[in-house]
């Protein structure tokens, strides 16, 4: 016997043989003894027509599948989503522009070409604005109302986390799209700034619900407000081709806390798209390449001397003025109407006659042959910027205009150009706080924007006058460029109106110059710390007008809020779904609060928050579970069961026999089909009853139905989810897939009155929260949280609410609502009455208002027209004890609303 060679030792565990080689060597050897033989050869194998395709369509179809799983990963990328958005908002602004300057000349052709008959120049220069303009409020009306405005202030209440309804739809989209571009064609001082960040949150949450089909971390909620902040930063940036102050801006405007995550998504989409925008202009031969939009020629080498800066700082300090009196002046006009209440109902009643009233008069006044001669009328808002901001001195070219050009409608040969500018700010100031007021898309970014540069350039004509031959210092001379300061009184008087800085640099980059930089900056400056101390922002104001869910800012003067707690504004009364709850509970709970989100505590004894629960997950929880769909699938197992357990009696079936067809793919062989009729019989009869003759003999079984995935109906569902997430029809998923059930073949054997005690019965089981979605960590606050952290975790997180723990234990809910009471003036509720009572005195609250029981004796302060009529002992205040109610008489009726007890301590005692 051969000796056996020796192998080399090898270490545990490891195999000398490949395994797969190995495996498909034995597989060889098997199968070998069961292949047919043929001349002695090796084993024939046979493969069928049907293996060759299918192993060709699994190759084509894995290469497919990875093909698409490329695309898919690609198209979710971010850097797609802001290039479409960039896109688009450039597309949009390009042909709002377009089509407005446009209908802008069209105006111009129609006064100039019935010069001869001024009654016809005056009907064709006052009736062409009027018709777009009541077509502008009639299509907003009819489409979308929320399209009305300028769209800033909402946009920053969203952005806190609240939810406001329809106002990202493309239906409002559509709306300001078209309104906008007819009220900036008629001529009347309104601008495209904030409806243009409001498209372009619009253009965000549309291309996000579509770019959800590729990833899904666009159904995000926190990133979808990330991609808000982007489409702010496009929606200016393509909107004045300033990519840089727009984002600044977006910033400023809309965020209190800013993830500098967010920094890269902003700049490249606001690049992009003033890129883009700018080429569109230059394609369409507006400009011979990408410049800045209101190009200047100022001189670089000595643009100002220091002694100019004073002029620059009064510049500054009375924009401030101005500004805040543009903010009151603009609120003022909204409650004067407000306040009249016939006039209101009037005004709701016939909506298209206040913005026709303010249109005629506006139009009527800056008629040329009228009185608009004295205030140049006939410019336009971007012909007064460009004649603004020219390089000429006005005041010394008063006996020969011409040379002016198209500034040369300033000089009136009986006017002083000092008295044109002076109307021309002051008309122009209240027709542009009107203007704002109308219910049509409108900002007020660029009709202040041309009242700053108004203003400035007044101040530099002053100047020009006093030093016409230029300010010497060492020797060299600086003439006065009465343009530079018209540049930076448009900046400084912006910056005062929105509370923002980063109107600087979008001056630098619609002029293409920052020859005037340090001026500017100190000027804008100087005019933010003058409005903010005296009015809040136009943004803030039309927030507190409409009365929007947003929280407002600690400001310097409210250090006496950093002594209120949690316990002091929270609601102790506090609707929660405990888990030993049954259905009823979570009916009576859905029935009876309308809050969106239910506290999950482990018993209502113990009060342990183990999380939260959203209203659709519990409203879809308890539709599952009183479905019919369910009740017919426990009856057909019931049935299903009942026939099963009874024994066979030998005359419940027939006799009866198959031949089962074999449907091959190749359809070689066709056996023929031999079957007698059967009865009919219920649909719910299983296959484990065995019939009588025994068992049939075995058959090909028949191919598993497709997934649902799979199905073409599947598909069709998946597109059409598609269209309605863009049309904004989309129903969440449980409802429709409900809905989308064919109805059942089994028959509902029970009656009404029995489908109702099913119903009650199953309403006293226990809730099984296994398929409803539940947060396991809401947020969470203790009793002695300050306010001012509040307030903090509530503008950088943006939440809605928080729940109040002691040691695991439920005690509270706080609410947007309750900080935002808080925080609020004590003039905000002027004309009205408060009624601030203790806990024992229940007599004092409004009916249905619950109390906790204590021994105070109860005693109410009322304050009506800002005067304390009585006040409460000073040892009560900030007891927790105290309950306040904010009411209003209306009529016959009074309404409540409830006042946090911390706004005690604003009283004096």
């Amino acid at each position: 016997m051969a000796a056996r060679k020796k192998r080399p030792p090898q270490l545990y565990g490891q195999y000398t043989d490949n395994l797969c080689s190995l495996s498909r060597k034995e597989e060889d050897e098997l199968l070998g003894e069961k292949r047919p033989q043929r001349n002695g050869q090796g084993p024939l194998k046979r493969v069928s027509q049907a293996e060759v395709k299918a192993e060709r369509y699994s190759k084509c179809h894995a290469c497919a599948k990875r093909i698409q799983n490329y695309v898919t990963k690609k198209m979710g990328e971010d850097w797609i989503f802001l290039v479409l958005l960039g896109l688009v908002m450039a597309l949009v602004s390009w042909g709002v522009d377009y089509s407005s300057a446009k209908s802008l000349q069209a105006y111009k052709w129609m006064y100039n070409s019935l010069h001869p008959s001024i009654p016809m120049q005056y009907l064709a220069w006052v009736t062409y604005p009027l018709v777009l303009i009541l077509f502008a409020a009639l299509f907003c009306q009819l489409v979308s109302p929320q399209a009305v405005g300028s769209g800033i202030p909402e946009l920053k209440t969203i952005m806190r986390g609240v939810v406001l309804k329809e106002y990202l739809t493309p239906k409002a989209f559509v709306a300001k799209v078209v309104s906008l571009t007819a009220g900036l064609g008629s001529g009347i001082p309104v601008g495209k700034e904030g409806p243009f960040v409001h498209i372009a949150s619009i253009c965000a949450a549309v291309l996000s619900k579509f770019m959800s089909i590729f990833c899904g971390v666009y159904e995000n909620v926190h990133r979808q407000l990330e991609l808000l902040v982007a489409a702010c930063a496009v929606g200016v940036g393509c909107c004045f081709g300033a990519p840089l102050g727009g984002v600044l801006f977006s910033i400023e405007v809309t965020s209190t806390y800013f993830a500098v995550r967010n920094y890269w998504r902003g700049f490249f989409a606001a690049t992009f798209s003033a890129f883009v925008f700018r080429v569109f202009a230059v394609w369409n031969k507006d400009a011979v390449t990408i410049t800045a939009l209101f190009r200047t020629n100022f001189r670089m080498d000595f643009p100002f001397d220091l002694q100019e800066l004073p002029a620059f700082a009064v510049i500054g300090i009375c924009s401030g003025f101005l500004g805040a009196f543009f903010v009151y002046f603009n609120r003022q006009v909204v409650l004067c109407v407000r306040r009249h209440t016939a006039l209101s109902q009037f005004l709701t009643k016939y909506r298209l006659i206040y913005p026709g009233v303010i249109t005629f008069v506006i139009a009527s006044l800056t008629f040329p042959p009228g009185f608009g001669q004295f205030m140049a009328g006939e410019l336009m808002p971007r012909e007064a910027i460009s004649s603004l901001f020219d390089n000429f001195t006005w005041v010394k070219h008063t006996g020969d205009p011409q040379i002016l050009g198209r500034s040369a409608v300033w000089i009136h040969p009986k006017v002083s150009v000092f008295v044109i500018i002076l109307l021309f700010f002051v008309m122009k100031f209240w027709m542009s706080v009107v203007a704002t007021t109308m219910p049509i898309p409108c900002g007020g970014f660029m009709p202040v924007f041309v009242l700053g540069a108004a203003f400035g350039r007044l101040v530099g004509e002053i100047m020009a006058w006093f030093f016409p031959d230029g300010i010497v210092f060492d020797d060299i001379v600086y003439k006065i460029l009465p343009g530079g300061y018209a540049v930076i009184g448009a900046a400084a008087l912006t910056g005062a109106v929105s509370h923002t800085v980063s109107t600087a640099v979008i001056c630098f980059e619609l002029t293409g110059q920052i020859s005037h930089i340090l001026p500017m900056m100190v000027a804008v400056i100087l005019a933010n710390m003058v409005a903010q101390s005296l009015q809040p922002s136009l943004y803030d104001s039309i927030i507190q007008v409409k009365k929007l869910p947003y929280l407002p800012d600690l400001g310097w003067n409210q250090i006496s809020k950093y002594n209120i707690f949690v316990e002091d504004i929270m609601v102790c009364d506090v609707k929660f779904i405990s888990s030993n709850c049954k259905y009823r509970d979570v009916q009576d709970a859905l029935e009876h609060t309308t809050v969106k989100t239910f506290p999950l505590v482990d018993s209502p004894e113990s009060m342990i928050l183990l999380g939260s629960v959203e209203r659709p997950e519990l409203q879809a929880l308890l539709l599952r579970h009183l479905s019919t769909e369910r009740r017919l699938r426990l009856a057909r197992e019931t049935q299903q069961q009942k026939l099963a357990e009874t024994p066979y009696d030998g005359h419940r079936w027939k006799h009866e026999s198959f031949a089962f067809v074999d449907e091959d793919e190749d359809e070689e062989e066709k056996p023929e089909v031999v079957k007698e009729k059967l009865p009919q019989q219920p649909a719910f009869i299983s296959s484990f009853s065995e019939p009588p003759n025994g068992p049939v003999a075995p058959h090909k079984p028949l191919p598993e139905s497709p997934t649902p995935q799979e199905t073409p109906g599947r598909r069709f569902w998946r597109l059409r989810r598609l269209m309605r997430y863009l049309l904004c029809l989309y129903h969440p998923p449980h409802q429709q897939e409900m809905a989308e059930q064919e109805s059942p073949e089994f028959e509902d054997p029970m009656k009404p009155e029995e489908i109702e005690a099913w119903e009650q019965e199953e309403l006293e089981k226990n809730v099984c929260f296994n398929s409803c979605r539940i947060d396991p960590s809401p947020f969470q606050l203790v009793e002695r949280t300050s306010l001012h952290k509040t307030h903090t975790l509530f503008s950088l997180l943006g939440l809605s609410h928080a729940y109040v723990t002691s040691m695991g234990k439920l005690r509270g809910v706080i609410a947007l609502e309750e900080v935002n009471l808080t925080l609020l003036p004590l003039y905000s509720f002027d004309q009205s009455q408060i009624v601030i009572a203790l806990s024992s005195a229940s007599w004092l609250l409004p009916r249905g208002v619950k109390d906790s029981a204590t021994t105070i004796q109860g005693r109410q302060i009322v304050l009506k027209r800002g005067m304390i009529k009585a006040v409460l002992p000073c040892s009560y205040i900030n007891t927790g004890f105290i309950q306040c109610y904010f009411s209003r008489k209306r009529g016959a009726r009074t309404q409540f609303q409830r006042v946090p007890a911390g706004f005690i301590s604003q009283l004096p005692h």
